[in-house]
């Protein structure tokens, strides 16, 4: 045992020595079964990276085309846009959900409107009868995709909960890899069922959500919010601590929890209005910055980028639309392991920056191929469309969720993060409305738009975004409301000390019994 009785001041240092170092996510029995759980959650994403993809991969899909008597203009913006009208319809109630009956049963509820949505649409006969599947899906999602990475934030073993709410948003790109490469392996049977089947596959992580989601854990945080804090201990204890309620990060975490929600109700009215001002301020510009950074011409126009710079052939669109999202998952997923490492600052700076060059360095070489003919330019949009996602998944793929949910205290976290999404849907409608008709007006020229908007996105992010790495979750939204208040749910936590830790410091790394 560690000897010495010595008291640690409380904060994100003493938090740091209440981790035992023995316990890893690969050889605790309980990690593992928690992971297994945080799994099932983060595949809420790929559920609405596989309904962006299916679109794009539909529309370079001659089977699905001729279905549908190939919608253009209009109908081809509501197609695209309509998923995002129906989470539009949802976001009113999602948050009510979420704080009301809990994380699980919302996401429960979300699954079932979803798999309602897919069957529909798998079976669809009409475009109009696609459309309302879509809107139904759309209206699904909003309510799992509103819990499901505030549960996985707030169930998470402490050091690895900012990468593993990154891995959620970065799975984006799992669903978008099954729906290019199944529409592509489809592409070549001629019938409806070329399309129908890559719509059923759809359903996949919302039938696991269906039969296995309320058998997971619930938030801790919420169980107290509640007044159920005996069951929110055993939470804690059981995937934390191997069943030790008295294990010094248990209770650590156990008495900050609750000290930062009953601060939360304490200083509700003494928090400004200008604390609130900066995080909605932060909370909509990285949503929108999310979608409005050149991203949505390629996430659901691709196939008429490929049109603009004369890559027309079907099979070629689809392949490197399947090649394009493996790219964007390893880039993505690759970063969310480093996050507490580099820092949100440096990943957001640098993301942004590198999306301008490669931005730049793309409209030139579009203008150059419409203009000159060039086939060398064409294979260089390729080529920095790769390098501009790289750059982009940098931050703006694993980060926005994450920093989202952590600069939120739990009385505004459910709410917030509601409105993080609901920004999002309006961006991406007002993409799926305005970018087929300014690329049709404009070509290569509506790109420099966006050059000049990511300039803005890298001036806001160095002049806003607060650095919160290697925080609790809080501490972290304690940086928000001040130095009193971040004092007081220090001074709430319990005293650590070194004579109370259960693990050895020389022991070696072995599997939890």
């Amino acid at each position: 045992m560690a000897g010495g009785a010595a008291i640690v001041s409380a904060g994100s240092a003493a938090y740091a020595q209440v981790i035992d170092p023995n316990r890893k996510w690969y050889n605790n029995r309980r990690l593992i079964y928690l992971n297994a759980w945080i799994a099932l959650l983060v595949i809420t994403s790929s559920t609405n990276g596989f309904d962006n993809s299916l679109m794009n991969s539909f529309q370079s899909l001659e089977q699905w085309e001729t279905y549908f008597n190939r919608p253009t203009g209009g109908k081809l913006g509501l197609l695209n846009a309509i998923q995002n009208i129906g989470s539009l319809s949802g976001y009113p109630f999602a948050p009510y959900l979420s704080d009301g009956i809990g994380r699980r049963p919302t996401i429960w509820i979300g699954a079932t409107i979803m798999l309602i949505g897919v069957a529909v649409q798998s079976a669809a006969q009409t475009l109009t009868m696609f459309i309302g599947a879509r809107f139904c899906i759309g209206f699904g999602l909003t309510f799992a995709a509103n819990a499901a990475p505030m549960l996985v934030t707030e169930i998470s073993y402490p050091t690895y909960r900012a990468p593993l709410t990154s891995v959620y948003n970065s799975l984006w790109y799992s669903g978008n890899i099954v729906a290019s490469w199944a529409t592509f392996g489809t592409s070549r049977i001629q019938n409806d069922w070329s399309w129908r089947i890559p719509s059923i596959l759809q359903g996949l992580p919302s039938i696991f959500q269906f039969f296995l989601v309320l058998f997971g854990p619930e938030s801790p945080r919420w169980l107290v919010s509640k007044g159920k804090d005996a069951e929110a201990l055993r939470t804690l204890a059981y995937y934390h601590a191997d069943g030790n309620a008295n294990d010094p990060l248990v209770q650590y975490e156990f008495e900050e929890i609750k000290a930062a929600i009953e601060l939360d109700r304490q200083v509700e009215k003494e928090v400004g209005w200008s604390t609130l001002l900066k995080r909605t301020l932060l909370i909509v510009a990285i949503a929108w910055f999310s979608q409005w950074s050149g991203n949505g011409l390629v996430s659901y126009y691709l196939n008429e980028v490929f049109d603009t710079i004369g890559i027309t052939n079907e099979t070629i669109q689809l392949l490197i639309t399947g090649i394009l999202a493996i790219w964007n998952l390893t880039w993505a997923v690759g970063v969310s392991f480093f996050v507490d490492r580099a820092g949100r600052r440096v990943l957001f700076l640098s993301s942004c920056a590198g999306m301008l060059l490669f931005f730049v360095l793309q409209t030139i070489c579009s203008a150059t191929f419409v203009n000159y003919g060039s086939p060398t330019a064409a294979h260089a949009v390729i080529a920095f469309i790769f390098l501009y996602y790289a750059a982009y998944d940098i931050a703006f793929t694993p980060l926005i969720v994450t920093y989202t949910i952590e600069i939120l205290p739990f009385s505004l976290r459910a709410k917030g993060f509601n409105v993080f999404n609901f920004v999002v849907s309006l961006a991406l409608i007002f993409n799926q409305y305005v970018n087929p008709i300014a690329l049709k007006a404009l070509s290569w020229r509506y790109y420099i738009v966006y050059c000049c908007w990511i300039a803005f996105e890298l001036v806001f992010c160095y002049f806003m975004v607060v650095e919160t790495k290697n925080l609790t979750l809080e501490e972290t939204a304690a940086l928000f409301d001040g130095e009193d208040v971040a004092a007081r749910i220090a001074s709430s936590s319990p005293e650590i000390r070194e004579d109370s830790k259960d693990y050895d410091l020389k022991e070696g790394e072995k599997a939890s019994a």
